[in-house]
């Protein structure tokens, strides 16, 4: 085995990402169900306020990218589940009972959304097509845009109340004109979040109202969170304003970090007595974003508090980097029977990586050379291992692979290299 060492690159970059690209009993409340959703707003009926549920006792915070010497994560007492994300690379920056189910109150509307904004790719729905408001949508409980039978209503002003306003009626508007019904709207989630592997999360209905059976997880809402930003970025246009208006009534946006840090441009907050003050917010930061859930706050001051902890961290102490790019050369194999002795190799694609900026100058990138092969190599043949560490810890390994093409060399070559070897 051959080892070669070569300069780290520390430059930003974006990163190309590929994401993944019907049904169940229709939902229904409990007889007599009291229901708070979302900012305490009342459904049908006055209910006697509930205290949140006592935070679970689970792992302590970690920050699985951290090096030695390097600063510990934020501790936040008062959330039951968080997790930081690198919306370009995926890589997790910081956690907390990131798998542990939870309610998911209103953050449920991130996938209505989705399924939304599927259909409008796929042509099946338009955002200036108008959607007829059922007496169903008009009478949903909780957090509404004051949508009623008869009015004109369209795809994208009804996003606007489902982002916005965190309009119940407008969640159930959305799933009838795209699927039907809102039993086969649902089907459609849980089918999304199977292809997304949001292995917490299961959905029983389209706005967050409480069900025993809702459930997804900090680290759930992150991946969707960042399948939203990757594949349909337009969802940032409504998420980032403050405030809606439809048919007079104008509603401020329900997220608290909007109103605290200009940064901020997304994505959706939840709240129920049972999930507690829950907020999926998303910023951008010199050409970095970062995506920040929390689950379980106590109230909306302790979690926006939280969210900008777990943003100031990820942003202080992290950095995206390009390790390698495809097609240039990172090192070169010997190869003592070939016609040229030795194969320019580079990384099969770009290893683009969240890494501690601490870590960035000790960044080490070690080429590991197979042995020749027998037939030669074409460019694109893979010809060993590129390695990328910090401080003896292993962040990466990428496959390397020849950039030309060469030969074995002829009978003649060889016995020439012989024998000027011998002299």
């Amino acid at each position: 085995m051959t080892r070669h060492t070569a300069s780290p690159l520390s430059t930003i970059a974006l990163v190309a990402l590929t994401l993944p690209a019907f049904t169940l009993p229709p939902f229904t409340l409990p007889a007599g169900a009291a229901v708070v959703h979302h900012h305490g707003k009342p459904a049908q009926h006055k209910a006697k306020a509930a205290a949140v549920p006592a935070v679970p006792a689970g792992p302590p915070p970690t920050a699985p990218l951290a090096v030695p010497g390097m600063a510990a994560p934020p501790v936040l007492a008062d959330q039951a589940a968080y997790v930081l994300m690198d919306a370009k690379t995926g890589a997790i920056l910081a956690e907390k009972a990131s798998g542990i189910e939870w309610p998911p109150a209103s953050l449920t509307k991130l996938m209505t959304a989705y399924v939304t904004y599927q259909a409008i790719a796929h042509g099946t729905l338009k955002m200036d097509q108008t959607v007829p408001v059922s007496d169903t949508a008009w009478h949903t409980g909780g957090s509404r845009m004051f949508i009623s039978p008869g009015m004109t209503v369209t795809v994208d002003q009804l996003l606007h109340g489902l982002i916005i306003d965190s309009g119940n009626d407008a969640a159930v508007a959305l799933a009838q004109a795209v699927a039907g019904n809102r039993a086969a709207f649902v089907g459609l989630m849980n089918h999304q979040a199977k292809l997304l592997h949001l292995t917490g999360t299961h959905y029983v209905n389209v706005d967050g109202l409480p069900d025993p059976a809702l459930r997804t997880t900090a680290m759930d809402v992150a991946t969707l969170s960042r399948a939203i930003v990757t594949q349909f970025p337009q969802y940032l246009k409504i998420s980032v304003k403050k405030h809606f208006t439809f048919n007079k009534i104008t509603q401020p946006s329900w997220n608290p970090v909007l109103f605290h840090d200009a940064t901020v441009d997304g994505l959706k907050t939840g709240r129920t007595n049972e999930a507690g003050h829950c907020i999926d917010a998303t910023a951008v930061r010199d050409g970095t974003r970062l995506i920040a859930v929390v689950l379980g706050g106590p109230n909306w001051t302790a979690s926006t508090h939280d969210i900008e902890a777990l943003l100031d961290y990820g942003y202080q102490f992290y950095t995206d980097a390009t390790i390698a790019k495809a097609g240039t050369t990172i090192g070169t194999m010997p190869a003592p029977g070939y016609q040229t002795t030795t194969v320019p190799v580079a990384a099969a694609h770009d290893v683009v990586m969240t890494i501690p900026t601490q870590a960035a100058k000790s960044l080490k990138t070690t080429v590991t050379y197979d042995a020749p092969p027998a037939a030669g190599v074409k460019p694109g043949t893979i010809v060993g291992t590129i390695t990328i560490s910090a401080d003896g810890k292993t962040l990466a390994t990428v496959p390397a692979v020849a950039t030309t093409a060469d030969q074995p060399a002829g009978l003649m070559t060889r016995m020439m290299r012989s024998i000027k070897h011998a002299f």
